[in-house]
């Protein structure tokens, strides 16, 4: 009976969750209730309680759930030092554009956390989880442009981390323009020269992949 409880717990979670994604993506996050995100997920309001403290908690459980995508792939980042960081730099954002442009909850959460939120005082906790994956982001780029340079023994043209801070503002800037307007340009390709041409202009180009690389790092 316990683990029936369990399930049925976890079922009622990923309820809330889906319909919080829903409402927070029509209605924006500050204009949205628990009440609201109760009545579309069919449960009590008492409900959300059990799973969450309160708007803010539920919010990053959403985000956790689908793992922004930029910051998923960064973490996957430096972990072998056989693979050029540069090659892996470049792979990490277009496997995350890739994502935001194919998986419908993928946008539509990225939508949410870039362009429904708003940090007024019961969201203090979302903002403070921005800044945490904002920092973390620009420090995996810094670490990475680092290794790179190090590894051509060429010196970047700017520091690495203005070059880290001015490669963050490009990539959620892409992000960014295209949930605006879907429809305006292929995100995928145009992040690819965009990005590959920012790299170039930093000194920077990826090594040739040696055989077997590129199937090994996919």
């Amino acid at each position: 009976m316990a683990r029936c409880t369990k399930e049925e717990a976890l079922v009622t979670r990923h309820r809330l969750l889906d319909a919080a994604e829903l409402v927070f993506a029509e209605k924006g996050v500050s204009r949205t209730s628990l009440n609201d995100i109760a009545q579309a997920a069919g449960v009590s309001r008492g409900a959300i309680y059990w799973h969450f403290k309160n708007k803010a908690d539920l919010f990053n459980a959403m985000m956790e759930r689908t793992t922004l995508p930029l910051e998923d792939s960064l973490h996957q980042i430096g972990h072998d030092s056989e693979f050029d960081p540069l090659h892996e730099l470049q792979r990490a954002i277009l496997d995350a554009m890739r994502k935001i442009a194919t998986d419908e909850r993928t946008r539509r959460v990225f939508e949410v956390a870039t362009l429904k939120v708003e940090y007024v005082e019961e969201l203090l906790a979302v903002k403070a989880r921005h800044l945490q994956c904002y920092v973390e982001g620009v420090g995996q780029m810094e670490r990475s442009l680092r290794e790179a340079a190090l590894r051509r023994a060429e010196p970047l043209r700017v520091s690495p981390s203005m070059a880290a801070q001015g490669l963050h503002a490009l990539v959620v800037g892409l992000i960014h323009t295209w949930l605006l307007a879907p429809e305006s340009f292929e995100l995928v390709p145009v992040a690819e020269m965009a990005v590959g041409a920012y790299l170039a202009g930093l000194g920077l180009a990826p090594e040739p992949e040696r055989e077997g690389q590129a199937t090994s790092a996919q």
